[in-house]
């Protein structure tokens, strides 16, 4: 048996994972109105690497699913879609000079090496209130948002969360942590 190539999916893991997608596409339709499975599979095929990234969303509690179709560029945005921050990326630093700054009980990771290391993006606030605008998202918990580098440079980061009905876009140290806290990424396929 060859050696598996890094960052490509199995025949067996692929066919599970696009059969996992379709379900889920079918379900939520609500998520993205007027696309069709078919185009969306034929680009997720076309694309190992994409499909490698929706793969780790998806093993990290994700559930991705399609919320967008630029036409100009003609791709897909998959996004991560579970009620809550995935429950595989919680509990992390903003980013690495976040975690190197702790001083004492430091997580084991970083939101922006995590997401770097899936092959994903960070949701800016412009795609974190975007998704929120198709469903209820992070009422119990919050996600760590592609920060501004004004802001980063001195020392904050930014997190959403939903509550009372209503988006909350927050600020924090970079080196803060939280059970609750995890991020949401996305992938253009």
């Amino acid at each position: 048996m060859p050696a598996k190539s890094k960052n490509v999916l199995t025949k067996e893991e692929q066919t599970n994972l696009l059969a996992t997608l379709q379900t889920r596409f079918a379900k939520n339709i609500h998520l993205h109105k007027g696309i069709l499975w078919a185009n969306v599979l034929k680009k997720l095929l076309s694309n190992t690497q994409a499909l490698w990234a929706i793969q780790q969303m998806e093993i990290t509690g994700g559930e991705p699913d399609v919320v967008e179709y630029d036409s100009k560029a003609n791709t897909y945005c998959y996004v991560d879609c579970a009620a809550e921050s995935p429950a595989g990326r919680r509990s992390c630093c903003y980013d690495m000079e976040g975690l190197q700054s702790r001083k004492e009980h430091a997580p084991k990771t970083n939101a922006v090496d995590m997401a770097a290391a899936m092959g994903v993006q960070l949701l800016t606030e412009q795609q974190y209130r975007a998704l929120q605008q198709l469903g209820s998202f992070d009422t119990k918990t919050s996600s760590w948002l592609l920060t501004p580098p004004n802001i980063r440079k001195l020392g904050g980061s930014i997190f959403g969360d939903c509550r009372y009905d209503t988006v909350f876009i927050y600020h924090n140290g970079a080196q803060s942590y939280y059970g609750g806290r995890g991020f949401r990424g996305c992938v253009y396929v």
